[in-house]
């Protein structure tokens, strides 16, 4: 099975460190990914976290593509809920005109922090058209003016690219599948997030059964999941340490995954809601490099994907750099290209 091999990174502020600290070493990860030969590497939006740099991905990527030459670069995703359409169109058409077949938009459907942060970024008003209808939009403005049926019919996000990004949607459920699979989109299941087995291969087989072939495109399935290669097995387990994942389900219904109870509390708190929480493992294929790449390699079979997208939490930048190098060496000997 030939495999495409992209990164994911967070830019995190990990203790003792500086926000600037965390945005270089993310540019010094995208830098080193082209230099070993990476397909893709995306970054994440959060927002009002002091553990996090990353709140604006476009602002990001269009540093990292001028910081490296041939590695696609996107984002993990944009948080469309809250944004115009047509606002992320222009933004994504600048970048795709400066770097023409380099730029592709992920396009997240979690809310990317806690329910203040949402309010702030969707005013008093909030954001009011579903998530369906604002994709509609944005692959619309993305090629394009605005058609007849539109309110602003002739309105364009100029500049229009000669390759338009390309949109992925990413996920962590059943009905982000759907959505993927009716829209034509590439999709993405975040096993980092969500690391149930049984949802995942729902959701990969969701996608599969129900894609939309009219769009003129194939289905495209990527599955992100954390990863950390190390020299030794028991350094690699000690490194991954006792990371969680907290599913939390407010008394409305809506669920959400964050890292600690705390944040779960603290979710809660601002939506104004009860709440109960799932506390699991977090997933982490650790190990060798010969043993990450067994492990990958069956679950790129259980799940029937080609692409693999790889994040890796370690403070110690030395460490992470070391575990990417290594998981790159792991497929070395083995088909690994770009579909």
């Amino acid at each position: 099975m030939a495999l495409s091999l992209g990164i994911l990174d967070q830019s995190i502020v990990f203790p003792g460190r500086t926000p600037s600290e965390a945005l270089h070493g993310t540019i010094r990860l995208a830098q080193l990914a082209e230099e070993l030969g990476y397909d893709r590497f995306w970054v994440a939006e959060h927002h009002d976290s002091p553990t996090v740099a990353g709140s604006s991905p476009e602002v990001l990527i269009s540093h990292l593509l001028a910081r490296t030459s041939k590695i696609r670069v996107g984002s993990g995703g944009v948080m469309l809920q809250h944004y115009s359409p047509y606002k992320v169109a222009e933004n994504f058409n600048v970048l795709a005109t400066l770097s023409p077949g380099r730029v592709e938009l992920g396009i997240g459907r979690a809310p990317g922090g806690l329910p203040r942060s949402t309010r702030a970024l969707q005013g008093e008003a909030g954001q009011s058209a579903d998530l369906e209808s604002k994709l509609g939009e944005l692959e619309q403005f993305l090629s394009g003016p605005a058609g007849e049926a539109h309110p602003l019919a002739g309105v364009q996000a100029n500049p229009l690219p000669a390759a338009p990004a390309a949109i992925h949607l990413l996920g962590t459920s059943v009905s982000s599948a759907e959505l993927a699979a009716k829209r034509g989109y590439p999709y993405a299941f975040a096993l980092f997030i969500n690391n149930d087995p049984a949802t995942a291969a729902r959701a990969f087989e969701t996608y599969r059964t129900n894609f939309d072939y009219s769009t003129g495109r194939q289905p495209r399935a990527i599955l992100a999941l954390s990863v950390i290669a190390s020299d030794t097995e028991s350094e690699a387990a000690e490194l991954a340490g006792e990371f969680k994942n907290v599913r939390v389900t407010l008394a409305s219904g809506k669920t959400v995954n964050v890292g600690t109870l705390e944040q779960a509390e603290e979710f809660a708190r601002q939506a104004g809601e009860t709440f109960t929480a799932e506390v699991r493992d977090a997933d982490i294929t650790r190990g060798t490099k010969e043993q990450v790449r067994e492990r990958l390699l069956e679950l790129a079979e259980t799940y029937g994907v080609s692409e693999l997208l790889f994040t890796t939490i370690l403070a110690d930048f030395e460490k992470r750099e070391r575990s990417i190098r290594l998981i790159k060496e792991a497929f070395e000997e083995l088909p690994v290209g770009v579909d």
